[in-house]
């Protein structure tokens, strides 16, 4: 009992270490690659805003207008067109302006003088872990940005969470245009391990300060909100119009959420574009007195983000995200600032829940398993994977993404290790149960059963063999003088001292008759020599008893003869009795005459009889003297049997 219980113990423990390891490989990558999965599956149900749209800088474009790099002041034609000749309410600028276009310097002089005049605008800027440049004045650079970001944030989240971010710069832009632009937002777009854009990082921690996304500064133009409240969990922003509730997730001083991703026709852009070449050539004709190609009242408070994303001359701007491998890297822009306009947005399962749910489907299975039938257990199992997976896809409708993989995942590993705990101890009692039912059947009897376990049924065959059965003298007389108990002790010590011989010549004990035991040679254990092993195996029982006879004469015991017999020949083995209840035995002839020949042991007053066939059989190995014929009883003729004195080398 001690023993099971230990080594219950390590399996649970070795188990529990499986689940851990498991956990540990698997839990962060299958919880994205279950954000990917359900966002396909659910992003057909999300449409874009309409009030959002696109221009950019595409092939056609590039072809209309002109090669990249453009003079700069055709973004001013752009910014001029949606500041001044359409009603659009807002627009965003992804790109960083760097360094000077040293072959149009005059268009440059322009676009640095002009871009303040325009105050829908916000530009873009971006954050980088590398330290300034020597000779940038750093301070001067850091209060110029937070003067381009005018938001002002209630920090009311627990002290753990108040960190700085790794970022030790920002990218310089050009000094006349980085002073004279109204409004910046950095335009960074992180990626988790393995290259998907899930995230939308709305503010950093740079200088003890917070610094927004150009998405968010561009929600606090558009709804006038300029105060937010950071908590541990969410960003909230109220006015009379518009209020915002956002899951933050703070990591090393960067505060972000999940992206919740609209339709998208063509896998690039979910909201409506535009090309540039077109805001262009309506703002010339619109100078020039012509009927533009657009229609101005098509921007009509609308959002607009301007960026460039063109196959031709490296201006791909594409991300790897949940709902396409190419999606356009403005449209993320666009799309973060329409999650934060529509209070679109996933909140996630904290990695607690992930984990709790796991050990609770984990352990569900392993009781369910160890505790009902195969069947019943597996459906149950694939019953719980489809309740979870359809669980999951509701929850995922309701914006709450869940761990979809993992928890199936753990399924799996819950019937693989619940099914080898019950092949251990199922194994461990089994082979307690041949050891218990070796005390009643034979190994060999047993193990035939096993090996056709799926095929028992009444019959046998006739198969040569030879019996040996062997009693004990007057032993009713004996034991009427002894108590119960001490008749006991001495048939227990006789059988367990006889049964080891016969097993160590190949015997096989078929029954205990009484006093008397039967022992079959031949079957079911194979042997060419049966005959010899069961002469030989007589003769190594008398002298086990003439040891015991020294030994019982010495403790008081009463003095115990036995008598041998041994015949060969065909009998009947095999399956008797009712299709309820089988035995496995020998019957026949055979037999019988094995009983008879050990009777006359009394008669002639000897100890070891064989038949005349055994004799045949196993003449060139005993000396032996030659009774007289004998009628044997059930046979027609005479038998001539022989006592066996002693084993010829």
């Amino acid at each position: 009992m001690e023993f099971k219980q230990k080594n219950t113990k390590y399996l649970f423990f070795v188990f529990i270490l499986i689940f851990i390891v498991v956990y540990s490989l698997t839990a962060d990558f299958l919880q994205l690659k279950s954000y990917n999965i359900m966002n396909k599956l659910t992003v057909d149900k999300r449409t874009p805003s309409d009030e959002i749209l696109l221009v950019v800088i595409d092939d056609k474009s590039l072809h209309e207008i002109g090669r990249w790099p453009w003079k700069r002041e055709y973004y001013l034609e752009i910014f001029d067109y949606f500041e001044n000749y359409t009603n659009a309410k807002i627009m965003g600028y992804d790109g960083l302006v760097m360094a000077p276009d040293l072959e149009h310097p005059k268009s440059d002089e322009k676009f640095f003088n002009s871009i303040g005049k325009f105050k829908k605008l916000t530009a873009g800027v971006a954050f980088s872990t590398d330290n300034f440049e020597k000779g940038i004045d750093e301070k001067y650079y850091n209060n110029l940005l937070k003067s381009k970001t005018n938001i002002k944030i209630l920090d009311k989240r627990s002290k753990k969470y108040k960190t700085q971010s790794e970022f030790k710069s920002f990218t310089v832009l050009q000094k006349q245009y980085f002073e004279n632009i109204k409004s910046l937002g950095f335009v960074n777009m992180d990626k988790d391990l393995d290259g998907y854009i899930r995230k939308a990082d709305q503010f950093y921690t740079y200088d003890n300060a917070f610094f927004p996304s150009m998405g968010f500064m561009m929600y606090s133009k558009y709804t006038g909100i300029d105060k937010f409240i950071l908590t541990d969990k969410y960003t909230y922003g109220f006015s009379d119009k518009y209020t915002l509730k956002i899951p933050s997730q703070v990591d090393n001083g960067v505060i972000s959420n999940y992206i919740l991703y609209y339709s998208s026709p063509d896998g690039i852009y979910s909201h409506k574009k535009y090309s540039a070449s077109d805001i262009i050539k309506s703002y010339r004709a619109i100078k020039n007195n012509q009927k533009p190609i657009l229609n101005s009242k098509d921007f009509e408070n609308k959002v607009i983000f301007i960026g460039a994303n063109a196959n031709a001359q490296a201006l791909n701007d594409i991300g790897r995200t949940p709902i396409s491998e190419n999606f356009s890297g403005l449209d993320i822009q666009a799309t973060n600032f329409d999650n934060l306009i529509n209070n679109h947005y996933y909140k996630t399962a904290s990695p607690i829940y992930n984990f709790l749910i796991c050990v609770l489907i984990f352990i569900l299975i392993f009781i369910l398993v160890n505790t009902t039938p195969i069947t019943i257990a597996l459906l149950s199992s694939v019953c719980i994977m489809f309740l979870y997976l359809f669980f999951a896809i509701f929850m995922y409708y309701n914006k709450i993404a869940l761990s979809l993989i993992l928890p199936e995942l753990f399924v799996l590993v819950g019937i693989a290790c619940a099914y080898s705990y019950r092949y251990l101890i199922e194994g461990n009692k089994k082979e307690k149960i041949q050891k218990a039912m070796g005390k009643y059947l034979s190994l060999e009897v047993m193990q035939k059963v096993v090996n056709n376990i799926d095929n028992i049924e009444l019959g046998g065959k006739r198969e040569d063999i030879t019996v040996l059965f062997a009693d004990i003298r007057n032993f009713t007389t004996i034991s009427e003088n002894m108590d119960p108990s001490s008749v006991t002790m001495i048939l227990n010590e006789y059988f367990s001292a006889l049964v080891p011989i016969i097993e160590e010549y190949n015997g096989v004990l078929n029954k205990f008759m009484g006093d008397a035991v039967l022992a079959i040679f031949g079957e079911p254990k194979k042997s060419n020599n049966h005959a010899l092993e069961a002469v030989q195996c007589g003769f190594k029982m008398l002298k086990k008893v003439k040891h015991l006879q020294d030994k019982w004469m010495d403790e008081g015991k009463p003095k115990i003869e036995i008598g041998i017999g041994i015949s060969s020949g065909e009998a009947f083995i095999g399956n008797i009795g009712s299709n309820d209840r089988l035995e496995y035995t020998v019957i026949g002839d055979t037999v019988n005459t094995a009983s008879r020949i050990e009777n006359y042991n009394k008669v002639y007053k000897t100890n070891f009889l064989i038949s005349e066939e055994t004799y045949k059989r196993v003449k060139n190995h005993v000396d032996v003297i030659t009774i007289n014929n004998v009628m044997i009883r059930g046979k027609a003729s005479r038998m001539t049997i022989y006592e066996v004195i002693r084993l010829v080398d």
